[in-house]
Formats: C-alpha cells, structure tokens, sequence
C-alpha cells in the first residue's frame, strides 16, 4: 500500500485552477521529486497534501486513509512534515530550541525532547551550532535546521521545498548529504520540490512533472530527461545535451 495516493485532484483559487486532475502515488520508502516551471502548480500540491489549503475537489490517502480534509495540525501528528521556500526557523531561538519545538509535537517531556534534538543535531551535523543563535547562522545552516525542525516531529513522510535555492555547488552537496540521510539511513519517505537538477537527477528514485497544474510525465530521471514534452516545458534542449551521459 501506498504511503501517498493523490486521485484526481483539483485546487481553485477564484477562476485560477492552480492542480488540475493530479493523480499519482508515493510508495513508502520512495524518494520523489516534483519538478516544473514557476506557476505550474508545485507549491498548491505540497499545501494542499500538507493540509493547509482545502482541495476544490479529488482525495488525498496517507498510508490508506482519506485525509483529503484534514488541517496540517492533524497531517503532522498523522506524521506528515515539510519545510517551505522561505526557511520557517525562529531567530531569536538557539538551534536547538527550534529542534525542540519540532519534537514537543511528540513528547511534553523537555529533557526527551533534548534527547531527540541531539539526535537530530548529530545526523544532520549540526551539533556544533546547537546552541547558537540561528539568525547568526548562514543562509545554507538555516536550511538545515529547517529541515532538522520538521524531522523533530517525528515524520514517517517528509515535503521539502526548494531548500537548495540559491546555494552554491559545495553548499548543494551538503544538502544532497543530508537528504541522503533522511531518506536512506533515517528511512524517512522523502518528497522534494526542486529546480537545482544537479540534485533531482542525483538523489531521487522517480520524478513527477508538473506543467499549468497539469502532470505531464512521471519516471525515472532517466526517461524524464528523454521526454519530449518535459524538454519543450521545462528542461530544454541544452540541459539535456550537456547532461547527456549523466543520464543514460
């Protein structure tokens, strides 16, 4: 059974029809990326899974239940995490704290929360800020402990969204190395939105192409990169020659 099963979904925002008629599944265990152009509906997906926008209509199923109305309070404890485009961490906040607040989802205890942020802190490497203040962080450590905050929720299911936006290649790999993680030793099911298609062609299993809230493919990174329809809407023609051996 499926951890994910998206059917016919459609969400309308006044006359914008931003999913249209979007299935697909997610197995457990899976690592997906969804790709496409700015506008093609990416973002509408991962909040409508989250529970934070309401579907116009189709249904959402998390490991085989209907959640199609569920808020996101609800998907979290259901064991639904994800990150967003603008990195979410309190400032005013320690690493660790942030972490911290993650895992009081899971446990009132403060001195168990401790423990499950120190976990976290040492398989994301970040054991060495903990007790820094994140807003006196880089850019690229913020995003990790994005993602360190929503693993101390405890997910069986994690939604990231572009956190590598606007890093460079050193920085990428980082990330790279710590999705790899979630995913292979934490044994987290992983679903990414990304542009960066060093990282999607490198770390994930299968892709979903969205284009004007449409899915137009779903494969491999191998068979998407040799798709004629996702050349024309999103990766073009140079990407595909330059990368030409990568992804054969």
């Amino acid at each position: 059974m499926p951890i994910l099963d998206i059917r016919h979904l459609v969400k309308e925002y006044g006359g914008l029809r931003a999913n249209d008629d979007i299935s697909f599944t997610l197995e457990k265990g899976e690592l997906l990326g969804v790709i496409g152009p700015n506008g093609a509906g990416k973002t509408t997906l991962f909040n409508c899974i989250a529970g934070l926008h309401p579907v116009t209509s189709g249904r959402i199923f998390f490991d085989g239940q209907d959640v199609t109305l569920k808020p996101a309070h609800e998907m979290a404890r259901l064991g639904l995490a994800r990150t967003f485009q603008v990195y979410t961490a309190a400032g005013d906040l320690t690493v660790v704290e942030n972490i911290m607040v993650g895992c009081f989802l899971r446990t009132r205890s403060r001195k168990d929360a401790r423990r499950r942020a120190d976990g976290i802190l040492y398989d994301l490497k970040l054991s060495d800020h903990a007790d820094t203040l994140v807003s006196e962080l880089p850019v690229p450590a913020q995003k990790q402990v994005t993602m360190a905050t929503a693993l101390g929720t405890a997910p069986r299911m994690l939604l990231l969204d572009e956190v590598a936006a606007g890093l460079n290649p050193s920085e990428i790999d980082d990330i790279m190395t710590s999705i790899r993680h979630i995913h292979n030793e934490m044994g987290i099911t992983v679903m990414l939105i990304e542009h960066v298609m060093e990282l999607v062609m490198n770390v994930c299993d299968r892709l979903v192409v969205l284009d004007y809230g449409h899915k137009i493919a779903d494969g491999t990174p191998a068979d998407i990169a040799a798709n004629a329809e996702v050349i024309k809407a999103y990766l073009g023609e140079r990407y595909v020659k330059e990368h030409a051996g990568e992804l054969s």
